[in-house]
């Protein structure tokens, strides 16, 4: 279970910290607003100071915006071409009758 843990923090795994990082900003968001939402019930005053909650809006807001650009970004498109190889669909495609892949007709 540790050595796992240990695994998501290394250089080359699977997992996106930022978006563990994200995750965890954002439960913390919601166990607040549930915490708040029951004591007003109870007519008790849940005093959350500001700064602590936009502090944990913020992180979640950039750790998901982060996340999302490296998604998008050219570096992955480079990153995944390098994997699985430079099959880029192009119009000179060899494919019979039309091209799964690009959609130009063949015939």
């Amino acid at each position: 279970m540790f050595n796992g843990f240990i695994q998501i923090f290394k250089d080359n795994n699977d997992w996106n910290e930022k978006t563990i990082i994200g995750f965890i900003s954002f439960t913390v968001m919601v166990v607040i607003a549930g915490f708040d939402l029951v004591t007003g019930l109870e007519g008790i005053n849940l005093e959350i100071k500001d700064y602590i909650y936009n502090s944990f809006m913020m992180l979640t807001l950039g750790s998901f915006g982060i996340a999302g650009l490296e998604k998008f970004s050219p570096a992955n498109k480079v990153r995944a071409e390098a994997e699985y190889g430079a099959d880029t669909p192009t119009s000179s495609c060899s494919c019979p009758k039309q091209c799964p892949s690009c959609g130009t007709s063949l015939e």
